[in-house]
């Protein structure tokens, strides 16, 4: 009877350990499951969210040709110089008010930079900073010369443009850092002394822009100054870069680890 009882022991210790081990294989199962369920749908919401960044941002990054690429950024300068040759002895009556040829170019060439601008980021997927703030500054000065029907407003606003610039870089110049670099250190990858040098140069150049400008829309007559504007300052600008080349070849970074030494 003992060994009787002792064998029944046995086997209930028995069944005890083989329901513990059945146990512990369904639960492992069942953490296996959930772990295959976790890991499918987060795959599956990787793939959700790279799809949607696709469809949103389908051309983020995307190359333009260099020849539409300079049409939409300059086409509606050159359009505007045009315009005004066409229309600028011209009176236009609207609501009972006359304007100017200039003035109405001005109008119009308000929402065609716009356009040409908002192609480019439509294409590109990228705005640069600088023609932000150019297109802000115009629908205020150019919306300003409209609504006023005085174009002196349309020609301040290059002035301001070149003092925005002037202070936001020299801001940063009197912290000991370059904005500059911020804006354009993919076109132009230098070394942090090069950058400050440029920021400094550029700084000067934006400044003297700004003077020149003032100087030119008061003194002069409004066809030399819209030549101005259209011709003189492109090539003033194209000729300051140019004379930095000594400044790019010097300082140029070939790789990131440049940029420490």
């Amino acid at each position: 009877m003992a060994e009787r009882g002792a064998e029944t022991r046995e086997e209930r210790h028995a069944r005890r350990r083989a329901a513990r081990r059945d146990e512990r294989r369904a639960l492992k199962r069942a953490e296996d499951a959930a772990q295959q369920t976790a890991e499918t749908q987060t795959d599956e919401s990787q793939a959700a969210e790279t799809q949607t960044a696709e469809a949103l941002a389908p051309r983020a990054g995307k190359t333009v040709h260099p020849g539409l690429k300079a049409a939409l950024e300059f086409g509606p300068l050159i359009g505007f110089f045009i315009a005004y040759l066409m229309y600028k002895d011209e009176v236009f009556v609207v609501g009972g008010t006359e304007y100017t040829g200039f003035v109405a170019v001005t109008a119009a060439f308000i929402p065609i930079f716009l356009l040409g601008i908002g192609a480019l980021w439509f294409l590109t997927g990228r705005l640069a900073r600088m023609q932000a703030v150019t297109a802000v500054l115009l629908i205020v000065f150019g919306g300003l010369s409209v609504w006023f029907n005085d174009p002196k407003f349309f020609k301040m606003k290059p002035t301001a443009v070149y003092l925005l610039f002037t202070i936001i870089l020299g801001i940063g110049l009197l912290r000991g850092q370059s904005w500059l670099k911020f804006v354009m250190e993919e076109m132009m990858p230098l070394k942090d002394k090069g950058w400050m040098i440029l920021t400094k140069r550029v700084t000067l150049m934006f400044f003297l822009s700004a003077v020149a400008n003032e100087v030119v829309w008061r003194t002069q007559s409004e066809e030399f100054w819209v030549y101005f504007e259209t011709f003189a300052m492109p090539i003033v600008i194209f000729v300051f870069f140019m004379a930095q080349t000594r400044l790019f070849a010097t300082y140029a970074t070939m790789n990131p680890s440049d940029k420490k030494t």
